[in-house]
């Protein structure tokens, strides 16, 4: 549903506003992409001429001109080409220059862009269609941008002034390529119209590959412990497969161009030898002689060869709409998520209220995810969260931090409405560590330092210290300036997760949320960072969503989720007395504990009596 009301927002931009939109990245390259086509028309005027003088040059040999007149000729024809060549050199440069100046642009702003978007907007876009959009699709515009400027407006100036020069040249022998230029145009229209639906079936799969890869790349450590190796290559070879047999199909369409063009030169060729030489000879030179002649197959030469690279940027213009509609769907794609007029940029604590909010992901869900939650928690406290899976106890922190806006209902931080904050501000001082969390590539202290820029080296030990991560930090050899791979890979699953806790401290919230983000850690550690927590942080309200009931049975206050709902608040010994779902959690998993530990002294006590 997402994919199909993007595609029709894209679809009803014309292409008017497509260039309106386009246009706007071009900024500091404006003048030099208008500079490219004035270059060019003068280096077609400049080409178109040559064969002019050289139909003069030739006439002029052949009534017995002395070698002074033709050495005149020849100086003006090396001039000529040298000032065309210059000419041609002077558009390649400020085209390139402009071309890579747009992508480059395009690129800062979609990216920019997808910066301002909510989680809403990141949701109604895959990530594998930003990633295609962000290379290929602006590389497509890229090469068509370029080929505007240049070859769009050098191609048809050619044809024109070639048949302009040919009607001078050889008088109504040029209709003919008339005939042959509406007729390969009418081709060439008609070849467009086919092929453009299928180019936008082509970036559609490009975006299906790219899944592929970024799927198998990312879980590349669980297709080798499944050994499904050969299934991911059965889906990546499907895919690919998908845009082989579209692409064959493009270009067998797109084949035809070349012999048809080929064809038409040789009609054309046939055509002026035949016919002029019979005036040639009837006329004695008179009307038309063996320069026009030359000229007339030169400019007939020329007008097809730009025809046929006229063909060529048109496919590519009708190739690249379709990735400029793409590009611009991001651009013009507004963020669900905005500053108010008038926003508050303090917070006066921690304190969360939650009134009556219900909440769903997009408006054609088929049930709310949060269903009329009211909760109200004090600055300072310590408030854990349990819950089953589905039980969307994550999509409850999201809405603190405004990554969503409530659908019914408000939530409130510091006494305002959420929505009353700058988005920066409120960000700032409600940290969330995800069980999953990101590590960057950089340094220790570099990760560390995404919580604060300005953080000095006795701050990032105290909350290293206080995430228990400095213990581990001090066995690398480089200590704080070790450095982390993409992605945390050099790092085990606790050590990640407890560099990103340290991480969030720095920021030194009004809130701090833990989403599950002591999974990976023992319970020893797990206990020590929270008995840290409370007393170096205890200003700090402190939500802690875990499936351990270990991980939050010293919390001021348990919430017990079902269904998107409050199933049950209160203590530790007052959810066992009364909460069935609680104290089946806390059974379960103790009883698990208990079973393990029974099965340990066992096998002790086996290997004793062996021993004896």
């Amino acid at each position: 549903m997402a994919e199909s009301t993007l595609g029709s927002a894209a679809k009803n931009l014309t292409l008017r506003d497509i260039v309106s939109i386009m246009s706007k990245s071009l900024r500091e390259f404006k003048n030099i992409s208008v500079a490219t086509p004035l270059l060019v028309l003068c280096e077609v005027v400049v080409e178109i001429s040559i064969p002019f003088v050289t139909a003069q040059l030739i006439n002029t040999i052949s009534t017995g001109a002395d070698m002074s007149i033709i050495a005149r000729y020849a100086a003006i024809l090396i001039g000529m080409a040298l000032f065309c060549l210059a000419l041609g050199a002077a558009a390649g440069y400020t085209g390139s220059v402009a071309s890579a100046g747009i992508a480059r642009n395009l690129r800062h702003d979609v990216f920019a862009q997808i910066q301002k978007f909510s989680f809403s907007n990141i949701d109604r876009f895959s990530t594998n269609s930003l990633v295609t959009r962000l290379t290929t699709d602006i590389t497509n515009v890229q090469m068509s941008f370029l080929m505007l400027i240049r070859l769009a407006v050098r191609s048809p100036l050619m044809s024109i002034f070639a048949i302009v020069m040919a009607f001078l040249t050889g008088g109504p022998m040029a209709a003919l390529y008339i005939v042959v230029a509406f007729v390969l145009g009418f081709v060439i229209f008609r070849i467009a119209l086919y092929v453009m639906p299928i180019f936008r079936q082509i970036f559609k799969k490009y975006d299906t590959l790219n899944e592929s890869v970024e799927e198998n790349v990312s879980g590349i450590r669980v297709v080798k412990s499944y050994v499904r190796e050969d299934f991911e290559k059965k889906k990546f070879n499907t895919a690919s497969g998908n845009l082989f047999h579209d692409f064959m199909h493009v270009e067998r369409i797109l084949a035809w161009t070349s012999p048809l063009f080929n064809f038409s030169i040789d009609v054309i060729y046939l055509f002026v030898v035949y016919f002029g030489s019979q005036i040639a000879v009837s006329s004695q030179g008179q009307s038309l002689g063996v320069g026009q002649m030359s000229a007339l197959i030169t400019y007939g030469f020329s007008m097809l060869m730009a025809l046929m690279m006229l063909s060529m940027v048109f496919v590519m213009i009708t190739m690249s709409e379709e990735s400029a509609r793409r590009i611009c769907e991001v651009l013009i794609e507004k963020s669900d998520l905005t500053n108010p007029d008038n926003p508050l940029y303090e917070i006066p604590d921690g304190s969360i209220d939650f009134n009556h909010v219900s909440f769903e992901y997009s408006k054609t869900a088929e049930r709310m995810a949060l269903k009329d939650i009211d909760l109200h928690i004090k600055s300072g406290e310590v408030i854990g969260i349990l819950g089953g899976t589905g039980s969307s106890k994550s999509t409850l922190i999201q809405l603190i931090s405004r990554l969503y806006d409530v659908t019914q209902g408000s939530v409130f931080v510091g006494g305002h409405d959420v929505r009353e904050y700058d988005l920066d501000t409120l960000r700032n001082q409600v940290a969330v560590v995800l069980q999953r969390n990101v590590l960057f590539s950089g340094t220790i202290a570099e990760n560390l330092r995404w919580g604060n820029p300005n953080a000095t080296d006795e701050q990032l030990l105290e909350a290293c210290k206080l995430a228990q991560a400095d213990e581990f930090i001090q066995q690398f050899p480089d200590t704080y300036n070790t450095y982390i791979e993409q992605g945390g890979s050099n790092v085990s699953g606790g050590q990640k997760q407890r560099l990103c806790i340290a991480r969030a401290l720095l920021k030194n919230p009004k809130i701090l949320i833990l989403d599950d983000s002591t999974s990976a850690v023992d319970t020893k550690t797990d206990k020590l960072i929270r008995a840290g927590f409370r007393s170096f942080i205890p200003q700090t309200t402190k939500i802690i969503i875990a499936q351990r009931t270990s991980s939050i049975e010293d919390a001021d206050r348990i919430i017990v989720m079902r269904d998107g709902q409050i199933n049950a608040i209160g203590t530790h010994e007052e959810l066992l007395k009364t909460n069935d779902i609680y104290r089946e959690t806390y059974t379960s998993q103790n009883k698990a504990s208990h079973d393990q530990k029974m099965d340990t002294m066992q096998t002790q006590n086996n290997d004793s009596r062996k021993e004896d």
